[in-house]
């Protein structure tokens, strides 16, 4: 077998952008991705764990965790490892000190003996949550034990502060992701800090490298109809109310998206119409407002513990990402008395003796073989005239120390004959 190596101008490497669509819809605090639907399990499809989430590693497809009652674990030991019916990671507390990552240092060594089963659990899943932050910039208070006296402790939304250094650098591109900042021209001001802000997390898995500016459209039903709805319309972060017309609030931001980080951070708090509805957890009422858009998304709020008037709301927010895959374009060249031999056994003409001389100190192969002439002819009970030729059925590639990397194989074998040239296209994503 015979290598060919790539010249430099055979290898081409580039970016590819794609732009993948996703819409998230809430109502009754239940997600929907992409508009799939909650599925039940025959365990015989591909069916995803729970609706709105995206399986990590796409562990445990069309299963149910239940308890089987019984045991297994490593041969010959007692580890009581429970047969959930599903996979799940465990590691025994030894003086090796193995353990999760998720696991603190005081909790291995406070709430697990040695010989102790320490679990995990699959799958491991993500999907958009909420944050309803009153007093965004609030902090817990403490007593000082000597004078009696109170101080202030740890934020009381750590996200919050997590995000203030990004949102001041992001006032590069609007003045409305400002910690304190006003409109100009205008009386409207605001501090951060002391705002009620809807924090909306969604994970990369949904985006890629970052959403698309401009794409992104949050839209707030009541009753089934439409009430208000947001758009980056300026592809520069800032959610602008765009209609119903004549709503309240028309024309203006009602909060800012943050593309390379995937963060909505909703503060407009005017009400969308004249309605009242439940839509808090502590069953208190109030009218639709931006701070309350998504609740039901991964925050706790759900019809049982807000009220009856919450099926009145729901919410749909849609976007594109940006996935940037790198791709590496290789060009294998088959020339001109090149690549015309096979291993292929159907290569020789059936019936000729392998070898001419065999014995304890001789092994000759017979130089008389012929090759068989798979020349097709335009007449029956007719040879054509010989003619070397080989069919190319895959391409392997191997690095420099002649591993083999890969295989492409064709869809159908592709005839060579001695005096073409052929060159092969090979693509593969990064």
């Amino acid at each position: 077998m015979s290598f060919k190596k790539f010249e430099p101008n055979d290898i081409i490497l580039n970016t590819m952008k794609t732009h993948p669509s996703c819409e998230f819809f809430i109502f009754d605090g239940a997600v929907f991705y992409n508009n799939r639907p909650a599925q039940s399990g025959a365990f015989s499809a591909n069916v995803p764990t729970l609706p709105g989430y995206i399986s990590l590693y796409e562990y445990n497809i069309d299963r149910v965790r239940k308890n089987t009652g019984t045991y297994t674990g490593p041969e010959n030991t007692d580890d009581p490892v429970i047969n959930f019916n599903v996979i799940y990671p465990y590691i025994t507390k030894q003086g090796s000190g193995d353990c999760f990552s998720t696991v603190s240092d005081s909790t291995y060594s406070n709430e697990f003996t040695y010989g102790d089963v320490i679990t995990g659990s699959y799958p491991m899943t993500a999907s958009i949550t909420r944050e309803l932050m009153t007093t965004a910039g609030s902090r817990k208070t403490g007593i000082n034990s000597e004078t009696g006296g109170t101080f202030k402790t740890a934020p009381i939304y750590p996200h919050y502060y997590a995000l203030k250094n990004r949102l001041e650098h992001l006032t590069l591109r609007s003045a409305q992701f400002r910690i304190t900042g006003s409109v100009t021209g205008s009386t409207y001001a605001w501090i951060k800090d002391q705002q009620t802000i809807n924090l909306i997390s969604i994970p990369s898995i949904f985006y890629g490298s970052k959403i698309q500016p401009g794409s992104m459209s949050l839209k707030w039903y009541f009753t089934g109809s439409l009430i208000g709805e947001l758009q980056d319309s300026k592809r520069n972060g800032e959610l602008i109310q765009i209609g119903p017309s004549g709503s309240t609030g028309s024309g203006s931001v009602a909060g800012v998206a943050m593309y390379d980080e995937g963060f909505v951070l909703l503060t407009g708090s005017w009400a969308l119409n004249d309605e009242t509805i439940n839509i808090k957890s502590d069953e208190s009422t109030d009218k639709p407002k931006w701070i309350y858009f998504g609740a039901g998304a991964n925050d706790g709020v759900t019809q049982a513990s807000a009220g009856t008037s919450y099926y009145s709301a729901s919410f749909n927010m849609s976007f594109r990402g940006q996935t940037n895959i790198q791709v590496m374009t290789m060009f294998a060249h088959a020339k001109k008395g090149e690549v015309n031999f096979s291993n292929n056994p159907t290569f020789l003409k059936y019936g000729q003796k392998e070898l001419k001389l065999t014995s304890s100190m001789v092994y000759e192969e017979n130089p008389d073989r012929l090759l068989a002439n798979t020349v097709s002819s335009s007449y029956s009970d007719y040879s054509a005239s010989f003619k070397r030729q080989v069919y190319v059925s895959k391409v392997m590639i191997y690095d420099e120390n002649k591993n083999l990397m890969g295989v492409a194989t064709l869809a159908n074998p592709v005839r060579k004959e001695e005096d073409q040239d052929l060159t092969f296209k090979l693509r593969l994503d990064i």
